[in-house]
């Protein structure tokens, strides 16, 4: 897996969670990082592959990657960026 073109600074799984739960969660992770920082958020395909990087853009992040797991699951790179 080429997993590793970005330092993941932090991961989050928000697999076990419904919307809007899922962006709630993950823009939380966020928010403990440092600018610039890179995290990870596991999801699930449906609703959250659609509406987490979506939102997560809107708040002004970046959207580096969105890797699909093949299980059912999507891993969505995202870098901090400050207000």
């Amino acid at each position: 897996m080429a997993e590793q073109e970005f330092k993941i600074d932090d991961t989050v799984d928000v697999t076990d969670v419904k919307c809007p739960t899922t962006f709630v969660k993950a823009k939380v992770a966020l928010e403990e990082l440092d600018d610039g920082q890179i995290l990870a958020v596991r999801l699930n395909d449906g609703e959250p592959v659609q509406n987490v990087p979506r939102s997560l853009k809107e708040e002004g992040h970046e959207i580096l990657k969105l890797n699909d797991n093949q299980d059912g699951t999507f891993t969505l790179i995202v870098k901090k960026v400050g207000d």
